[in-house]
């Protein structure tokens, strides 16, 4: 039996820069984005985004967050607020994945309690799952691959 990966440490390996200008308003530049992907979805789901944005609001909707869907897009992008950590972030979901946007002033803490919370959060929706296994190939309701891409920036 082979054991679980360890979690994710969500470091930042490059922060975006606010670039402010008077033409084009509030820009950024540089990205760093975990891309977390569910090892198992019910297969008789037949709105994979649909399912993990509720699974996404379910967590949100406790203590410690608030949050924000102030964008008009086609696609659910989140202003997210951990009171307990401070940290601020945008999600979005995309494709069968949840994406957490790391802003300048973001920190790991906040990244990682809320993917921890996430793996709380079994198929069933009842919160709980508390499984660490984080193996692609595991299968486990809780368990997410989570991949970070970065680019941009100087």
């Amino acid at each position: 039996m082979s054991e679980p990966r360890s979690r994710p440490s969500f470091a930042i390996p490059q922060r975006p820069e606010r670039r402010f200008s008077r033409s084009d308003g509030l820009s950024y530049e540089g990205t760093t984005v975990f891309v977390l992907t569910p090892d198992s979805v019910p297969e008789d789901v037949p709105d994979t985004d649909g399912w993990l944005y509720d699974r996404l609001e379910g967590v949100l909707d406790t203590d410690p967050y608030t949050y924000g869907d102030w964008f008009d897009l086609p696609m659910p992008v989140l202003l997210v607020h951990d009171r307990e950590t401070g940290d601020v972030f945008r999600v979005a979901i995309r494709d069968g994945t949840v994406e957490f946007h790391v802003l300048p002033d973001t920190d790991s803490e906040g990244l990682a309690a809320l993917y921890e919370r996430l793996c709380g959060v079994a198929e069933t929706g009842t919160g709980t799952d508390t499984s660490t296994d984080t193996n692609p190939t595991g299968g486990s309701a809780g368990a997410w691959h989570v991949e970070c891409r970065t680019g941009g920036g100087s």
